[in-house]
Order: structure tokens, then C-alpha cells, then sequence
């Protein structure tokens, strides 16, 4: 079948570019990775991942953590894989 539809999107610039990079890492263009996507949608009859709301739990980590509140940082992955075997 000819492909003669076409799709505009609006994206963030900096996500299209990473986007970009990671389907080109896999041998893909843009429209052949939406053409994928719009393949497993109409499979599955719905998106091919998980969509949630995250519990308010959730989201109070994810708000902390934009907030830089309570981070620890290690010097090494070592000092970590310690701090992680005391916890």
C-alpha cells in the first residue's frame, strides 16, 4: 500500500533530536519508527506501553527529586553498592 498520508506533530526540540539519535542508532527513520507505532496500536487497540496516574506517593518522590531534596551522591559506584548492602 502507498503511503500518501501525512502527520504533522509538534515536539519539543530537544526530544526530537534524542529521538532521532536513538532511531538511527537502530537503522530507523522518524517515519518508519511512527509507522511501528501506529502498527502496534492498531494490534493491541491501544498504546503499546502502560499509561498510569502515578498515586500521590509517586509523585511526592518525583517532586523531591526535581527539588533536589534528600539526594545522596557517591564518589564511586563501589561506595554505593555499600551503602546500598547496609540499607
Amino acid at each position: 500500500m502507498a503511503k500518501t498520508e501525512t502527520i504533522r506533530a509538534r515536539i519539543e526540540p530537544d526530544l526530537k533530536r534524542e529521538a532521532e539519535s536513538v532511531f538511527a542508532k537502530l537503522g530507523l527513520s522518524v517515519s518508519e519508527a511512527f509507522n511501528l507505532f501506529c502498527r502496534q496500536v492498531v494490534m493491541r487497540r491501544g498504546l503499546p506501553f502502560a499509561v498510569e496516574i502515578p498515586n500521590e506517593e509517586t509523585l511526592a518522590a518525583v517532586r523531591r527529586v526535581r527539588a533536589r531534596e534528600g539526594l545522596v551522591e557517591y564518589d564511586s559506584f563501589e561506595d554505593f553498592q555499600e551503602d546500598m548492602k547496609s540499607a
